[in-house]
């Protein structure tokens, strides 16, 4: 007997697309130096949620890559099991 996938919420789905949209994310230099990665709200594209800080711009920016490439492999996993090859 399989085991059920615990159901992900529609809304988090969503979340999850939006963030891999790279026009969706933006850096921001900080007072201290630092640079802030932050994504649009989902919601409320005028608003902007934080996620880390770097210490340089390219850290940033290959923060935001590394996030979308993870957001991308939690919607891959979603999916489920593919049919790679049948027998008859």
């Amino acid at each position: 007997m399989q085991e059920a996938q615990p159901q992900i919420p529609e809304n988090i789905i969503n979340l999850w697309k939006h963030v891999t949209k790279k026009s969706n994310w933006r850096i921001v230099e900080l007072p201290n130096g630092f640079y802030q990665t932050e994504h649009r709200e989902l919601d409320n594209e005028d608003t902007w949620v934080d996620v880390t800080r770097r210490e340089t711009i390219e850290g940033a920016e290959k923060a935001i890559d590394s996030s979308i490439e993870h957001y991308k492999k939690k919607l891959k996993v979603i999916e489920g099991p593919k049919v790679v090859k049948t027998f008859k």
